[in-house]
C-alpha cells in the first residue's frame, strides 16, 4: 500500500475537469464522464456539485444540458482542487492536533520529514494546471474513444 493515497473522489474531480478542458467549448454530461471512466454515475454526481459549488465548473440543466469549465483550464490548479476534495492531508496521527495521541508530538524528526514531503507533494500538484494534465487532447479523446466533434 501506498503511503500516500488519494481518494476516489479526488480522481473522479480531476477526471471531471480533464473531460471538461478535453472537450470544450461542447458540454459534458456525468454519463459522459461515467460511461469513459467506468463509474458509476451517482458517485460523480456529488463531486460535480461540489466542483460547481467552488466555481470550477458552469452547469447547465435540461434535456440537453451538462457542464464545462466554469473558467480557463490554465487557472484551475490541481493542487486547489485535491485541498477541496481531500481537505488537509494528515498522513499520520500526529499531523492532527485534534485527534494526536502520539507521546513524540514536536521531537520526532519523523513527522518533520512526513511533513516536509507532504508539502513537496503539494508544491507540485500547485504547480499543475487542468491545462496541462489536458494538454494531449487528440490522446485521451482518443483513449477515451471519443473525438472532439462527438455530439454530447
Amino acid at each position: 500500500e501506498p503511503a500516500l493515497r488519494l481518494t476516489s473522489y479526488t480522481n473522479y474531480a480531476l477526471r471531471i475537469l480533464q473531460m471538461a478542458a478535453i472537450r470544450a467549448p461542447h458540454l459534458v454530461r456525468i454519463d459522459d464522464v461515467a460511461k469513459a471512466h467506468r463509474v458509476n454515475r451517482a458517485h460523480l454526481t456529488k463531486v460535480v456539485h461540489q466542483l460547481g459549488q467552488a466555481g470550477y465548473l458552469d452547469t447547465v440543466r435540461g434535456p440537453r444540458g451538462g457542464m464545462r469549465l466554469a473558467r480557463p483550464a490554465a487557472e484551475i490548479v490541481v493542487g486547489d482542487v485535491v485541498r477541496l476534495t481531500e481537505g488537509p492531508l494528515e498522513l499520520v496521527e500526529c499531523f492532527s492536533a485534534e485527534r494526536n495521541t502520539c507521546k513524540l508530538r514536536g521531537v520526532c524528526q519523523l513527522s518533520v520529514k512526513l511533513h516536509e514531503a507532504t508539502r513537496a507533494f503539494m508544491a507540485v500538484l500547485d504547480d499543475l494546471t487542468v491545462a496541462q494534465i489536458a494538454v494531449n487532447r487528440g490522446d485521451l479523446l482518443a483513449r477515451l474513444g471519443l473525438t472532439a466533434t462527438d455530439p454530447v
